[in-house]
C-alpha cells in the first residue's frame, strides 16, 4: 500500500512542526511550504493525498490556494486552518471547495479525524453517477441509489457524488416525499464516513423539553427522571453523519446550542462541566423556505448560513415525469416480492394517468397509490380506475365537484399520502364494525376480495 503524503502550507514553524509530528504518528509523510508560491510549485512536482493550508500566508491567502486546487487538482482534498472563532472565513473556504477546516489552536484529535477522513476518500467511479439501478450486475445491494434517467436526476447524482467528497454542511431542500433522507444517505455512503454511523432524526418529532438531552445526552441525576447517563445523538453519530430532517422545527433556544456545537465540534451533555469533541458531519433538510423563516425571525440567520454552506435542491416527481415508468416497475417488483405474488401489470392508460398526475406527495405518494392499487386490482392488472387519483390543480390543491357538478377548489385540503392512509383505515374499520368483524362480509361490503382485505389489514396494522 502506497504511503499517504500531506502538503502543509503555513509560515509558522511551530504549527508546521505540530502537524508533522501528528502525521508521523499516523504513519503519514509530509512536506511543508511557507508560502503560496512554494505550495503551488510542490503541487506541480509531487503527488499529495491532502493539502492543509493556513488562511493567512505571506503572499496570499488560503482561499486562493483552495481555488487553485479546485481548478487544477480536483481530486485532491484541501483543508484550511482558521483563526479561532473566525467562522466567516471557514464558511468562505468551504463554499470555495475546501474539504473541511480546523481552528487554531489546533486540537490534535480534531486534526487526526480530519486527516483520516480526507485520506480515506473512496475513489470516484462511474457507478456513482447512474440513475437506473435495475442493472443487477452493477448495483450494490447495500448501496442506496435514485431511480431515473432524466436530466434532473443525472444532475442531482453528479452533485451528490461531488458533495460526498468534502465535509461541508449541506442543506437539502425539497418537497415532502421527494426523498431528502435518501439523498442524505447517498452523500454519507459515497464519502469517507461510509463505515461510520448514519443517524437520521426528525427535529419536529422531539418534544422541546427533551430536545437538549436527545441531542447532547445527559448525566445521571442531572434532572428529575435522569436515572442513568444517556448518550446524545451527536455522540451516537461520532465518526459518521447526523441528518437533521425538518430542521426548521427547532425552537430558537436549540438553534443557538446547535450552532455552537457545529462551530466548536464539541458537545456538552446536560449536567456535565466540560465539552467533549465530536467528529460528525451535519446534513440538514426541510420542505420549508428557510429564507422566509429568517425574515420572520423564527430561524436564526447565523445558523442558516452555517448549515447552508451548500444547498442541494431535490427535483419534484412532476419535474422528472419520464422517470415515472421506471418507478412503477421498481415499486411493483418490490410489492410483489413483499406479498409473495406475481408482479402486477399496469395498462397503458394507467401509466399515462400517473405521468400526467401532479404528485403533491412526490415519490411517497406514488408508493401509496401503487400499494392501494395492487390491493384493489382484479386479475393482477392495474387499471386507471384502481389508482383512485384525485383531480389536482397545478398548486397541488384538490379539485372538488359541487352538487351542481361545477368544479371548485378547496384551498384548505391538499393531497397528503398520510391523509389517504387515514381515510382508508377509517373505511375498513367502519366496515368491520358493521359486520361485527366478519372479514368475509367486510370485504364484500368494501368491494374487495378476502385476500385484498387481509393485505390491507396487515399493511395498516389493524388487529
Amino acid at each position: 500500500m502506497t504511503a499517504k503524503k500531506v502538503l502543509i502550507v503555513d509560515d509558522e514553524a511551530d504549527i508546521c512542526e505540530l502537524i508533522e509530528i501528528t502525521l508521523m504518528r499516523m504513519d503519514i509523510t509530509s512536506q511543508s511550504a511557507l508560502n503560496l508560491t512554494d505550495a503551488k510549485l510542490l503541487l506541480d512536482s509531487e503527488h499529495f493525498n491532502l493539502c492543509l493550508t493556513d488562511m493567512r500566508l505571506p503572499d496570499g491567502n488560503g482561499i486562493e490556494l483552495v481555488e487553485h486546487v479546485q481548478k487544477n487538482f480536483k481530486d485532491l482534498p484541501i483543508a484550511v486552518i482558521t483563526a479561532h472563532g473566525n467562522m466567516e472565513s471557514a464558511v468562505k473556504a468551504l463554499k470555495a471547495g475546501a474539504f473541511d477546516f480546523v481552528s487554531k489552536p489546533v486540537d490534535i484529535q480534531i486534526l487526526r479525524n480530519l486527516v483520516s477522513a480526507a485520506t480515506s476518500l473512496p475513489e470516484k467511479t462511474t457507478n456513482n453517477i447512474t440513475g437506473n439501478n435495475t442493472d443487477k450486475n452493477n448495483a450494490d445491494k447495500n448501496k442506496i441509489n435514485i431511480t431515473g434517467n432524466s436530466l434532473a436526476v443525472q444532475t442531482l447524482l453528479k452533485s451528490i457524488s461531488k458533495l460526498a467528497r468534502n465535509q461541508a454542511p449541506v442543506f437539502i431542500h425539497g418537497e415532502s416525499g421527494s426523498g431528502k433522507e435518501r439523498v442524505a444517505r447517498m452523500i454519507h455512503q459515497q464519502g469517507p464516513r461510509n463505515n461510520g454511523p448514519f443517524i437520521p432524526v426528525n427535529c419536529g418529532a422531539i418534544s422541546a423539553e427533551l430536545m437538549e438531552s436527545e441531542f447532547f445526552g445527559h448525566l445521571k441525576g442531572s434532572f428529575t427522571g435522569a436515572h442513568a447517563d444517556k448518550q446524545g445523538l451527536f455522540e451516537a453519530a461520532n465518526g459518521g453523519t447526523l441528518f437533521l430532517d425538518e430542521i426548521a422545527e427547532l425552537p430558537l433556544n436549540m438553534q443557538v446550542k446547535l450552532l455552537r456545537v457545529i462551530q466548536e465540534k464539541a458537545v456538552r451533555a446536560v449536567g456535565a462541566s466540560q465539552e467533549n469533541p465530536v467528529d460528525v458531519r451535519v446534513l440538514s433538510a426541510s420542505h420549508k423556505n428557510l429564507v422566509n423563516l429568517v425574515a420572520e425571525n423564527t430561524f436564526r440567520e447565523d445558523l442558516y448560513y452555517r448549515i447552508n454552506v451548500i444547498e442541494l435542491t431535490i427535483p419534484s416527481l412532476r419535474e422528472r415525469k419520464e422517470d415515472i415508468p421506471l418507478f412503477i416497475k421498481q415499486l411493483l417488483n418490490s410489492l410483489a416480492q413483499k406479498m409473495g405474488m406475481e408482479v402486477p401489470t399496469m395498462d397503458s392508460d394507467a401509466i399515462t394517468a400517473l405521468q400526467n398526475y401532479h404528485f403533491p406527495g412526490n415519490v411517497r405518494e406514488l408508493e401509496n397509490i401503487l400499494e392501494r392499487a395492487v390491493a384493489l386490482s382484479d386479475d393482477n392488472c392495474i387499471s386507471i380506475q384502481d389508482l383512485h387519483l384525485k383531480p389536482v390543480n397545478n398548486h397541488g390543491i384538490i379539485i372538488e365537484k359541487a352538487a351542481n357538478n361545477e368544479i371548485t377548489t378547496s384551498e384548505t385540503i391538499t393531497v397528503d399520502p398520510m391523509d389517504l392512509v387515514g381515510q382508508e383505515r377509517h373505511s375498513i374499520k367502519q366496515a368491520l364494525e358493521k359486520t361485527r368483524w366478519n372479514k368475509t362480509a367486510a370485504a364484500k361490503l368494501l368491494g374487495l376480495s378476502l385476500r385484498q382485505l387481509r393485505y390491507r389489514l396487515q399493511k395498516l396494522d389493524i388487529e
